[in-house]
């Protein structure tokens, strides 16, 4: 059993562990030269209703994965506008990390390995193509590319190419399997009927920022700062992706958090004007390197699928994070691709796949973003454990919870403790 993963992100990374867990031969196929992707600059984690998830997450089977992502934190605890008890993960170590983990679990990784194309026959996934020429044989796919790029998405709904973490000049664009075998995707939307979303942060070199501001973030974590007044540019959060921090405070302020990088929280910031906020006068832009005008375009590329993952049309290609819904954050990535990782390889052995339920928070975000990517309104709007809209859901329905032996009890009603360490084959 040969389980095929087409990009190295957070969710392709979960993917590739619940698809090796469950006894398949595992190779994950990324494009860049590094695992993570967005992941390399995002940074948060356990904020608001990620740290339920996030033990859920572990009450599943996933218990390495996440103690490596804890034990690779600055900081923990951290409040900041809107959000409470973060951890901020190091984006400059993380990446090696989960690398030598999943070798070690026995996963083949491929880098620099662009999937361009893939064959089908009766409604089945045959063979990846790569940009190379090369084909690979496999019995169960999972797709999760994202939907960051190409370039040409970033110019045509965005500022232009901003020169990301993703690096499409140099390792070629972004393709859309599901799009290659004949799956019409879907798209986000934003309020004035334009397409995508910019993403919702920058790093800024810490070395360029003032002593004070860095002794605060290496201590803190987290340093706020007064924009100035004439600067406040509110209407900047329509635009991006991440609107579980798209509150006025964040257009009223610069807030950077300490990833190892000091990670902005905004889209994008004009230099000149952000050089005017005292201890950021040699303020320079480590992701995008154009962050002073923009940031990449994401959710263009969201493939139709059923709750346990499976995309419509084709009967075993499986997909997870962006590629699957409206998601936001690496916690929602972990969750939906370990849930797709998990369910190509069940299915494949004559098993009816694992549809969470929605008493646990994962069961209910998966099945509540397929809900609202019917609807015109639900396209508009992202969904994250996080904030915005479905944080107040899952409120409302009593699944946030710090308490994690309620979360576990929860998992043992469920009947899934430790599922995702099952081994099929």
């Amino acid at each position: 059993m040969r389980a095929i993963v087409i990009g190295g992100g957070w969710a392709g990374i979960a993917a590739a562990i619940t698809a090796r867990l469950a006894g398949a031969e595992v190779e994950i196929f990324e494009k860049t030269d590094m695992l993570l992707g967005l992941g390399n600059v995002g940074g948060i984690i356990r904020n608001n209703g990620r740290y339920t998830a996030l033990e859920e997450i572990k009450a599943l089977g996933l218990e390495e994965l996440v103690e490596i992502i804890d034990g690779n934190c600055r900081h923990k605890n951290v409040d900041f506008p809107g959000h409470k008890h973060a951890s901020l993960y190091d984006v400059n170590r993380m990446e090696v990390k989960i690398h030598k983990y999943i070798e070690s679990i026995g996963v083949k990784v491929h880098l620099i390995s662009r999937v361009v194309d893939a064959n089908v026959q009766d409604k089945k996934l045959t063979s990846i193509c790569l940009a190379n020429g090369d084909v690979y044989d496999g019995d169960v796919f999972i797709e999760t590319t994202g939907s960051t790029g190409p370039m040409g998405n970033c110019l045509r709904y965005g500022n232009g190419c901003s020169m990301c973490i993703l690096r499409c000049p140099s390792f070629g664009p972004r393709v859309s399997i599901t799009s290659r075998v004949g799956v019409e995707d879907l798209q986000g939307e934003r309020d004035d009927d334009v397409l995508g979303a910019f993403s919702g942060s920058c790093k800024l070199a810490k070395e360029s920022l003032s002593q004070e501001i860095v002794d605060e973030l290496n201590s803190k974590g987290v340093v706020v700062l007064k924009v100035p007044e004439e600067d406040v540019d509110v209407s900047k959060l329509k635009k991006k992706v991440c609107q579980q921090y798209a509150l006025k405070e964040f257009a009223e302020n610069v807030v950077l958090l300490d990833t190892g990088h000091a990670k902005l929280m905004t889209s994008y910031y004009p230099l000149q004007k952000l050089r005017k906020i005292k201890g950021l006068e040699y303020a320079r832009y480590v992701d995008p390197y154009s962050g002073g005008k923009g940031n990449s375009i994401r959710y263009l590329s969201v493939a139709p699928r059923t709750n346990d993952m499976k995309v419509k049309g084709i009967d075993n290609l499986f997909v997870g994070g962006e590629k699957s819904g409206l998601f936001v954050g690496h916690t929602e990535a972990v969750a939906s691709g370990s849930l797709a990782g998990y369910n190509a390889v069940f299915q494949a052995f004559g098993h009816a796949p694992l549809k969470l339920p929605r008493t646990i928070a994962i069961g209910d975000i998966i099945a509540y973003a397929n809900e609202k990517m019917e609807t015109k309104e639900g396209r508009r709007n992202r969904y994250t454990f996080a904030g915005a809209e479905y944080f107040q859901h899952m409120k409302e329905v009593g699944l946030y919870t710090l308490d994690v032996k309620e979360i576990e009890e929860r998992i043992e009603k469920a009947g899934l403790r430790d599922v995702f360490k099952k081994k099929i084959v």
